[in-house]
């Protein structure tokens, strides 16, 4: 995990409609980037969900919420309409910033290990600096705790 006060890495992902981000696109703003393994699953439903019921009190806050995982940009626009999501979706197929933000470790589960995301939600402040990290997320509490660290 990156450490707190440390400049956060730049990126260019594209979201669920195919559209480009960067994190300098976000300067002057807050920036919730939360790192999730796989989209239409139980636990990252719950913290997607938990993510969009929140939504006005981020933006209340002039925080952007941005999920990001290995999935497609397709997967993304499908997890999108399933649950009607306000917010913005990167698809990170070549572990670009999974790798910067240091994210991508092994796993175990039911004995089997493997290489996998673990959840972690990264707060960024409006120089681009973190100001808050978690890597021992809840899924269903996530927007929760974030909303209590801005």
């Amino acid at each position: 995990m990156l450490e707190v006060g440390t400049k956060a890495p730049s990126f260019e992902l594209l979201d669920q409609d195919g559209k480009l981000h960067k994190l300098e696109d976000y300067k002057g703003k807050k920036v919730i980037l939360y790192f999730y393994p796989k989209d239409n699953t139980p636990g990252c439903t719950k913290e997607a969900c938990g993510y969009n019921e929140n939504l006005n009190n981020f933006k209340d806050k002039n925080v952007v919420i941005l999920g990001i995982s290995k999935d497609s940009v397709s997967s993304h626009k499908k997890f999108e309409s399933n649950y009607n999501l306000g917010f913005t979706l990167l698809s990170d197929e070549k572990l670009d910033a999974i790798t910067k933000y240091d994210v991508w470790k092994e796993k175990k589960n039911y004995g089997k290990t493997y290489m996998g995301i673990v959840r972690t939600t990264y707060l960024i402040n409006e120089e681009g600096i973190i100001t808050f990290a978690n890597d021992k997320v809840k899924a269903a509490s996530d927007a929760l705790t974030m909303l209590g660290n801005i």
